[in-house]
């Protein structure tokens, strides 16, 4: 039997009832799968269940840990769970078994989480729509037709359909930020280090993914930090520790804080009137609640961001194609992957090691840029994302597109790079839906999505707060703050389970 009021507690409230003896993991494992056999078959959030481990891991004893018997689930990539598929949303990997859990995972399991399942992602996380040829899109809670974003699109999907309260999620240019804009939920990019990556993958994407959850509560958000934050050994990157539980930071005042924001529209093209009407609303609440603010000019050349971005995760997907022959025994080939993916990679493979450095020595003297000129702020605010949740599909690759992408990957390296500026403008709608979140991930930056508008049809748009490196205390104390003024906890998605 389960747990009828299960959907109205998030993760730090279920974890208090389980301790106090009220409900059991049983029972709120019970409902979680409930709940996925009811909605899922909508929202194609869940790609792989996982109920016997869930069942096995209660049954030995959990540990007594913060969330102990929460039921929980990981994202279909990067977040390894020992003897269970690791497919990355593609069809390279359909075969692949993690052969030990990630450094994370252990944690999420010491923290008393119950793993129930894997969530939809796209091919290796490249994209920001969740629609992957192998497992088919994830869809939207708040409007079925729309997108979840990406490439945490599933984790945000169950969370905002009340499957779980909160769900693992994993960032390289906005894939916790840009779901949790999409689906109302709460999305925390942490600073570069705070959560360990690894021991097996490596710090991929230049360091630039962070690892973390989306949620519905900023309490959660604090929370799961809490459970997973701080270094091991093998951690190459590490940062201090807080001064004090992230969770306690959110029962504190943020003050008086210095707050940048921009009608800019990123490495967009335009601001779209939702985000004009959102920063408006927010600013003004900012400024009744005390704050000090001053409206920016963002310091970005657009077309040499996109470029060097593009550059360096182009090379990432040709090294992820190259992993394949130690991870599933074969050579990775066009039949493997998407079309999409497979000229990323070719491009990736044609670059140079000379444009690789010079891509990355870009992006480094931009982020010094950037954190210098953004040191005059506690907070910088812009939108999180560049347009509301656009439709399923509209960004799919035409017929003449795909033609054309397989003639390009047929060109040898030379001659595709010289048609590099047209691949890259053929990606140019995943830098208009996500304009803002990149930067963070070069800079390092803690940078959090809070779901503070809806659009006239009851499509959610986030607001993103971005601190200074290591400042995630200051980001939930004003989150706190913003929570109380701007409820969004009793907004239900339309889908979400009953």
């Amino acid at each position: 039997m389960g747990f009828r009021e299960y959907g109205e507690y998030d993760a730090v409230g279920l974890a208090a009832l389980v301790r106090d003896g009220q409900v059991s993991a049983e029972q709120l494992l019970d409902e979680a799968l409930s709940r996925t056999a009811e909605v899922n078959p909508k929202i194609n959030a869940v790609v792989n269940l996982l109920e016997d481990r869930a069942r096995a891991a209660i049954a030995a004893g959990l540990p007594e840990g913060p969330f102990k018997g929460v039921p929980f689930l990981i994202k279909d990539l990067m977040t390894a769970y020992a003897g269970e598929p690791l497919r990355s949303g593609s069809r390279l990997f359909k075969d692949y078994v993690a052969p030990e859990d990630e450094e994370l995972t252990r944690r999420y399991r010491r923290a008393g989480l119950v793993i129930f399942g894997q969530t939809n992602t796209p091919e290796f996380g490249v994209t920001n729509v969740t629609e992957p040829e192998l497992y088919g899109p994830a869809r939207n809670p708040w409007n079925l037709d729309r997108s979840t974003s990406g490439s945490s699109g599933g984790s945000a999907a169950a969370v905002a359909a009340r499957i779980v309260p909160a769900a693992n999620a994993n960032d390289g240019g906005g894939s916790i930020r840009t779901p949790a804009s999409n689906c109302g939920l709460v999305g925390l990019k942490p600073s570069r280090g705070r959560v360990p990556s690894g021991p097996q993958l490596p710090d991929l994407w230049f360091g630039y993914i962070a690892e973390h959850v989306v949620s519905r509560t900023v309490r959660d958000c604090a929370a799961m930090l809490d459970a997973t934050a701080g270094t091991y050994p093998g951690q190459l990157l590490q940062l201090p520790a807080n001064e004090r539980p992230f969770l306690e930071e959110t029962l504190y005042e943020p003050g008086r804080m210095r707050i940048g924001f921009s009608f800019d529209p990123g490495i967009g093209t335009s601001l779209h009137e939702e985000n004009r009407k959102a920063l408006l609303e927010t600013t003004a609440i900012l400024a009744r609640l005390g704050h000090d603010l001053e409206e920016v000019f963002l310091p970005l050349d657009r077309d040499q961001f996109i470029e060097s971005f593009a550059t360096l995760v182009s090379a990432e997907v040709a090294a992820t194609l190259r992993l394949a022959t130690t991870m599933v025994g074969h050579p990775a080939s066009s039949a493997d992957v998407e079309i999409a993916t497979w000229v990323l990679g070719k491009m990736g493979e044609a670059c140079s090691a000379a444009e690789l450095s010079e891509a990355v020595w870009t992006m480094q003297q931009f982020a010094r840029h950037w954190l210098t000129w953004a040191s005059d702020f506690d907070v910088l605010l812009t939108p999180t994302v560049g347009v509301p949740p656009i439709e399923i599909g509209a960004n799919q690759i035409t017929k003449p597109q795909r033609q054309a992408m397989k003639v390009l990957a047929a060109l040898p390296g030379p001659a595709l790079m010289s048609q590099r500026a047209k691949i890259i403008e053929e990606f140019r709608p995943t830098f208009e839906i996500a304009p803002y979140t990149m930067i963070a991930n070069v800079t390092g930056q803690p940078s959090m999505s809070l779901p503070l508008h809806w659009t006239d049809d009851e499509l959610p748009m986030g607001m993103l707060f971005t601190a200074r490196i290591g400042g995630e205390a200051a980001l939930f104390r004003l989150a706190a703050q913003l929570e109380q003024e701007m409820p969004w906890k009793t907004r239900k998605a339309p889908h979400a389970a009953d």
